[in-house]
């Protein structure tokens, strides 16, 4: 089956810092795109950021300057680097390997992790 696989979840203050890592699924030979997504209880789905294979970026409104999202091609692998998170940045983060990603006008493959849960409390 095609699944990424996320890591990197955790409990942290706010103002504090966490960085995501996820492996997209060894079965495929190449990627166009990776993606972060979240879902918090009671509220929608939503993209976190994305990024093609060749670099190019999205972003929430909401996690502009302060989350940046990396890609590395060799490994099919992304990360989020979250700074600066707030309690309502609490929510189960979700990889997608081929994501759809309205502001591009792409229509992926989407492919999801699993999730890793991230908790920004006092």
């Amino acid at each position: 089956q095609v699944q990424p696989v996320e890591s990197g979840g955790g409990s942290v203050q706010p103002g504090g810092s966490l960085r995501l890592s996820c492996v997209a699924s060894g079965t495929r030979r190449s990627i166009n795109a990776m993606g972060w997504f979240r879902q918090a209880p009671g509220r929608q789905r939503e993209l976190v950021a994305a990024i093609t294979s060749s670099g190019t970026t999205v972003y929430a409104d909401s996690v502009k300057g302060r989350f940046t999202i990396f890609i590395d091609n060799t490994k099919s692998m992304t990360d989020l680097q979250m700074e600066n998170l707030k309690p309502e940045d609490t929510a189960v983060y979700y990889c997608n390997e081929e994501p759809t990603v309205p502001a591009w006008g792409y229509f992926g493959l989407d492919y999801w992790g699993k999730g890793t849960q991230v908790t920004v409390s006092s």
